[in-house]
């Protein structure tokens, strides 16, 4: 097998769906040819999730409070089907996902739930800084939009290093879930609390 290039399997996970290690084959089977390889993947069977108009609107709640007491977790993620939400894959995901919450203290599920004054407040800042440590204004937007999408992967559940792999991230494990099940599957939301935080 080749080399493939890590944008391409980006793109080709966009665009299907499909898990991340499927499309890395399916990309070096195609010898980094996108088309083909949505061809081969669709030859294997594989179903392209984004493509699909079912709604999510199953799925289960979990409740995760860390041994100490001092820290809990309620989260919503929802799918297609009741058959899909108790699986034991979807039941295994959503319990990982809590304690990553728990763990990694996320604000919001996904960059697009920022509040645009947080997008905004976090820009000016960053600005700032990279005028401050005397950055040429011409790349100065180059830097603030680097900063920025550091502040999503700190900030947005989906964005972040998983916790026990931090070779992936959260969105990963979504999509690799969402290709074994074969339906769509949506982290809705989440409340993490913590003693004395409130």
């Amino acid at each position: 097998m080749t080399d493939v290039n890590l944008e391409l399997v980006k793109r080709l996970r966009a665009d299907t769906g499909i898990g991340i290690v499927d499309c890395k084959e399916a990309l070096a089977k195609a010898g980094g040819d996108l088309e083909k390889a949505k061809v081969l993947l669709r030859l294997e069977g594989k179903q392209f999730l984004a493509s699909q108009s079912r709604e999510a609107n199953e799925g289960r709640i979990e409740a995760y409070v860390h041994h100490s007491g001092k820290v809990g977790v309620l989260l919503e993620v929802n799918t297609s089907t009741d058959f899909a939400a108790n699986s034991e894959a979807f039941r295994e995901f959503i319990r990982n996902v809590a304690m990553q919450i728990a763990a990694a203290k996320p604000r919001w599920v996904s960059p697009e739930g920022v509040p645009a004054e947080a997008v905004a407040e976090e820009r000016e800042v960053q600005r700032k800084q990279a005028e401050k440590e005397g950055k040429p204004p011409q790349i100065v937007d180059k830097i603030v939009e680097g900063r920025l999408q550091k502040f999503y992967e700190e900030n947005c559940l989906v964005k972040q290093p998983y916790v026990r792999d931090p070779g992936l991230k959260i969105e990963d494990l979504l999509a690799d879930l969402g290709a074994k099940l074969g339906e769509p599957v949506v982290i809705r939301r989440f409340v993490r609390f913590e003693v004395g935080a409130g």
